[in-house]
């Protein structure tokens, strides 16, 4: 029988908040990544990004034959957009409109696989995370990598509930995970997650005819990335091995703080015990916990490659699931989702200040070029070649002379620049020199060009290190 309720339901207005919510966290998380994008001094990896972008297409094709290749697609599309400036605020920008778009699929993700509330602080919880304050503010594709991740879920669970007919989804599904491999090539870590899903709600005959072609071509960019990364192997030499114990850090890395990493960890674990769409549950865990352990597993069985930032896209499904978690409490959910936001958002503050400080990408290039306090007749020369592109970019007209360097344009084949290699007959007229290296003090001793400088006649008369590690290291040198 038809009744006046029917003909009015009143939940028409909740519908419309579910709707309507991701839409104003995606903007509260971008905000919350793009406050930091100003304070922070770019570091090497971001000014990377800026001689990338910066070079011709048959430069950037070089430089990828022979490092980065697995950057290619994001400095393709950071090479236009750079075409607009390179101020600190217009490159970070990428990344923390990213943020925002990660935080909308997470939302729905959320409201999708539980309720519009875990949801909600699922997004408010990635917000508060200080990794994504980090990542949100940096000229590199680890946020975006995070977006094309959750987007892939997000697509994955409209997949799974499509009828067999329909292509759509599949598609949809096809090219999120294609926009993973493109991200960042480490971004591939959260697919075997999806498999779960995939086996457990999709029939076998579909598994097979429909999602595993979708997903195989969807990772052919993974698979060409691959390749040339492999190639490449080389330009990361400077990876140490890790062990097991790498692991009990995960938390910390991912949320991007000891304390609230912990405590969002064992409340996502809850999570996962409390979703009660078990296939999902196993989903959102292998999301969460596969990419350190796969890292690590590449990083013995073909090189080393575990860093910390290649894990930042298991950072949603950390915040999902402790979003799912709270949402679940009995009678206390909302309670339960408002404390956690709270807390999360104090217990990370600290590490949210740290982020926003000029020395929160731990070179503060600023710091280095006020402290070449240079007079008349000094000189400077640089422990690595690429750490020139920090005094390039924030050079405020007091930088001395550069006696080692060659032309103004970085080598074809990295990010270094072309030197002079008779270090002692280019310093030959000068009475100071002027050191800087990434590294503390210590390290210095054991760079060529250090070695060079001393060589040459010159003695270390002082040095000065930036904030935290790996830093710059500031020296002055003044004839024996």
């Amino acid at each position: 029988m038809t009744t006046a309720s029917t003909l009015a339901p009143p939940a028409r207005p909740a519908i419309r908040q579910r709707r309507s919510s991701p839409w104003w966290m995606a903007g509260i998380a971008g905000i919350v990544a793009f406050t930091g994008s100003g304070s922070a001094s770019l570091n090497g990896d971001e000014l990377a990004t800026i001689s990338a972008a910066s070079r011709s297409l048959p430069g950037l094709w070089e430089l990828a034959r022979h490092i980065d290749g697995h950057f290619l697609p994001y400095y393709l599309f950071m090479q236009l957009w750079v075409q607009a400036g390179t101020t600190e605020l217009w490159l970070r920008l990428p990344s923390a409109l990213a943020i925002g778009v990660a935080a909308w699929f997470l939302v729905d993700l959320g409201r999708r696989l539980h309720s519009a509330w875990a949801g909600v602080t699922a997004g408010a919880l990635f917000a508060a995370l200080p990794s994504v304050s980090y990542y949100g503010a940096f000229a590199r594709s680890y946020a975006p990598a995070a977006a094309a991740v959750v987007f892939s879920f997000w697509a994955l669970h409209r997949a799974t509930r499509a009828q067999e007919t329909e292509r759509a989804p599949r598609l949809l599904y096809g090219a999120a995970v294609g926009l993973v491999c493109c991200t960042h090539l480490f971004a591939v870590l959260v697919l075997p997650a999806q498999l779960i899903a995939a086996v457990a709600l999709l029939p076998r005959r579909t598994v097979l005819l429909r999602w595993a072609p979708a997903i195989a071509v969807g990772c052919l960019p993974a698979l060409v990335l691959g390749l040339i990364g492999y190639g490449e192997r080389h330009a990361i030499s400077w990876i140490p091995q890790r062990g097991a114990e790498v692991l009990l850090k995960f938390p910390k890395m991912v949320a991007g703080g000891t304390e609230v990493g912990v405590l969002l960890f064992v409340v996502a674990l809850a999570g996962v015990v409390l979703l009660r769409n078990r296939a999902w549950a196993g989903t959102l865990l292998g999301w969460l916990v596969l990419p350190p352990v796969l890292l690590l597993a590449v990083s013995h069985l073909v090189t080393p490659v575990y860093v910390d930032r290649y894990l930042f896209v298991a950072a949603p499904a950390l915040a999902l699931l402790a979003g799912i978690a709270v949402a679940s409490v009995p009678r206390a959910g909302v309670v339960a989702c408002c404390g956690l936001v709270v807390v999360t958002v104090v217990v990370g503050l600290p590490q949210h200040a740290e982020v926003r400080e000029a020395n929160g990408r731990f070179e503060d290039f600023p710091w280095a070029v006020r402290k070449v306090d240079a007079r008349p007749g000094d000189a400077i020369v640089f422990g690595q070649s690429s750490v020139r592109a920090g005094f390039d970019y924030y050079d405020n007209g007091t930088t001395p002379a550069d006696p080692l360097r060659l032309g103004p344009e970085p080598e074809a084949e990295g990010f270094g620049f072309p030197e002079r290699d008779d270090v002692t007959a280019a310093l030959a007229d000068w009475e100071r020199v002027w050191v800087v290296w990434r590294g503390v003090k210590s390290a210095g001793q054991k760079l060529p060009r250090v070695k060079a400088v001393q060589e040459a006649g010159y003695e270390q008369a002082g040095a000065w290190h930036s904030a935290d590690t790996p830093g710059l290291t500031v020296a002055l040198f003044t004839r024996k």
